[in-house]
């Protein structure tokens, strides 16, 4: 391919080494007149190409298939023990079943599964894609962005994000659980951020050192320990900050899971909570009321979250409206932890 020529169907049946432009025209129809072989090398050529049929382009704006792709690059496990998914995933249905549109899920997991979705796109199988869990150097916005399919993002990878995303205020969120601790005489505040490749994970950890900063508090940095957002991730986080900073006061866990595995972790080491630690989350998920003292945090409205992307997606794909970005606001819930 020479200069900027977008590929075409020719393009990619050289590059298959298929020979006959009718063979891609069935691998992209979905043609079962087609060799197994045939058909992985096109998928092949595709991808490597960028290639996007005309009739994509023509889909986008006339032809819908009414189906769009809810895309999880997470594993079963994590999808199925940390309440934000499960919140998301009944804003997004729910708000898809309004408009008839059907959810496609999809776990992107690994290369044979990136494949599929690009398989999924080229292929014309879904109006549009609605990404979750996005990390700062995840190609897979930026391919859908090629291809030309529509996206809207949960979260985004940074403040100069060009895709249409839904977000929640994290660094506002984390400001406030922060000064709650501050105005409660707290002095030694830990954090568990998120992880520090995702936006959300830097943005909360900055509103932990915002707020120390506007109370005229050090903030220090000994008292920082990346999580990943699962309960044992919050356990060793909260281990190894006990070691390092035995006088900690406070603990912020940048998401209600991970100050689960904090609560345990203190248990073990027989620190009171409030009495010695006070401890606060983020998120509001249902765990959060049952956690022994009660847990105090950040309440984000995921379900709002999920219904406004889907919204979002249906504006673009039905009637082309520009992209759209959008921060929800956070709201601290006092309980019994802090």
């Amino acid at each position: 391919m020479t200069g900027n020529r977008r590929p075409t169907i020719k393009t990619v049946a050289a590059r298959a080494g298929v020979g006959r432009r009718t063979t891609v025209s069935r691998v992209v129809n979905g043609s079962d007149l087609v060799s197994a072989d045939a058909r992985a090398r096109v998928l092949a050529a595709i991808k490597e190409l960028n290639y996007v049929p005309n009739s994509v382009a023509r889909g986008l704006v006339t032809n819908r298939t009414d189906a769009v792709a809810l895309v999880i690059p997470e594993s079963e496990s994590r999808l199925g023990s940390e309440p934000f998914f499960a919140a998301l995933i009944r804003g997004v249905s729910g708000a898809l079943a309004e408009s008839r549109t059907q959810l496609q899920l999809m776990l992107v997991r690994d290369q044979a599964e990136r494949d599929q979705l690009t398989e999924s796109v080229a292929t014309r199988r879904v109006d549009g894609v609605l990404l979750v869990s996005v990390h700062s150097e995840d190609r897979l916005p930026g391919m859908l962005e090629e291809m030309g399919l529509p996206t809207v993002l949960a979260g985004r990878r940074d403040a100069g994000e060009r895709l249409s995303y839904v977000n929640s205020d994290n660094a506002g969120g984390a400001a406030a659980a922060v000064r709650h601790l501050l105005e409660g005489g707290r002095r030694r505040i830990a954090t568990v951020s998120g992880p520090l490749d995702m936006d959300v994970g830097r943005s909360r950890l900055a509103g932990w050192r915002s707020a120390h900063e506007e109370a005229g508090v050090p903030a220090d940095e000994l008292l920082v320990e990346a999580g990943d957002f699962t309960e044992e991730g919050g356990r060793r986080a909260m281990r190894l900050l006990l070691e390092r900073a035995p006088d900690l006061d406070a603990v912020f866990a940048a998401s209600d899971l991970m100050a689960v595995g904090a609560l345990a972790e203190l248990r073990r080491r027989g620190r009171r909570v409030p009495g010695d630690v006070a401890v606060v989350g983020f998120e509001d998920s249902v765990l959060a009321r049952h956690t022994d003292p009660p847990l105090t945090t950040v309440r984000q409205p995921v379900e709002e979250l999920g219904r406004t992307m889907a919204r979002i997606l249906t504006d673009i794909t039905r009637h082309g409206a520009p992209r759209q970005q959008v921060t929800l606001p956070t709201e601290l819930v006092v309980r019994e932890s802090s």
